[in-house]
């Protein structure tokens, strides 16, 4: 299906009721929400409050009311409902982010009947007790299966002329939109401890239990073992939080070279500054290109695979500016 076919049957679809709405408004406890997602919260008399994911917040100035359900920020404004929450945390449209609460919470919405539950019901997309590599690889698999569900993310990738079915497939292109926080076991169960301790092994969670790539395009490098070896992310709102970076690595040195099967074969390779300057070129018909990490990542693993495919010449196609000239000749 086409991206413009996408959008024409997602616009068809119904709308929900204010009944069903109010339903999702007060049956899904915002609390416990924000806890699965990560955060850390604190009782604050009968209510809770933390710090503002929305701006710089050194103290915590947003608070959670238990009663109304609604969480107000007295630093920044941002205010709303359950609701309000996932469009802004997660970059979401108010129906997707309906559909998610709705999924993730386990409720049935029709006129007559809403089902409540206190845990995720859709099962965590990581196996328990697999190995490291293994729980990075399924999060990309994860992450890539969210791209094609998230009309913002797609209409990104339309907008950079990357809207291909067969290169979003080919390269397993994703978007972090913080529903995997969702679907992980609670954090006071052992599994739910173990993954979490996993994927901040991996890069995939900070410390803070926040996700690394959240509201970020995910572009991963795989091996030829079909392994991810690293990963990009590239956030795509523009109304970021000062300091904020639009471009994400994992954490640790870079590992991988991207597009790696197009190296064999050819004796000619197209080596651009950024993994999208890269897709950008296969989008346009190069097949036969590869990146850097920036101007100033070109890798000794790189230079080794172009020596081990005979490569005799390379097309250095950085960014035409004072960097991109200095990295080339350098």
């Amino acid at each position: 299906m086409s991206l413009d076919k996408f959008f024409e049957e997602l616009n068809k679809m119904p709308r929900f009721t204010d009944s069903q709405l109010n339903q999702l408004k007060t049956d899904i406890s915002l609390v416990r929400l924000i806890e699965n997602q990560g955060y850390k919260i604190h009782k604050d008399g009968k209510d809770h409050k933390m710090n503002c994911p929305f701006h710089d917040d050194a103290t915590p100035s947003l608070k959670i009311s238990n009663t109304k359900n609604l969480f107000n920020c007295f630093g920044c404004g941002e205010s709303g409902t359950v609701i309000d929450w996932v469009m802004k945390t997660q970059g979401l449209s108010f129906r997707h982010a309906c559909e998610v609460l709705m999924s993730d919470a386990g409720m049935s919405l029709d006129a007559n009947s809403v089902k409540k539950s206190t845990t995720p019901k859709l099962a965590c997309p990581l196996t328990a007790n697999a190995n490291n590599q293994t729980i990075l690889n399924q999060v990309i698999d994860y992450y890539h299966e969210a791209l094609k569900q998230t009309p913002e993310a797609l209409a990104y990738l339309k907008k950079r002329g990357l809207d291909n079915v067969e290169l979003i497939d080919t390269f397993k292109l994703g978007f972090a939109n913080r529903t995997l926080g969702l679907r992980l076991p609670l954090k006071n169960r052992k599994e739910g401890k173990q993954i979490r301790t996993q994927l901040q092994a991996v890069g995939i969670l900070r410390a803070s239990g926040h996700e690394h790539f959240n509201g970020s395009i995910v572009i991963p490098i795989i091996d030829e073992n079909n392994n991810v070896v690293e990963a990009y992310g590239r956030k795509i709102r523009t109304n970021l939080t000062k300091g904020t970076p639009k471009h994400l690595y994992l954490p640790g040195q870079h590992l991988g070279v991207f597009n790696q099967r197009s190296l064999a074969g050819n004796e000619e390779i197209i080596l651009c500054e950024s993994l999208i300057d890269a897709l950008t070129f296969y989008a346009n018909g190069f097949k036969n290109v590869t990146t850097s990490y920036g101007t100033g990542g070109f890798t000794r693993e790189l230079l080794e695979s172009f020596k081990g495919h005979n490569i005799k010449r390379v097309l250095i196609a950085y960014d035409r500016d004072d960097a991109g000239d200095k990295a080339a000749e350098e």
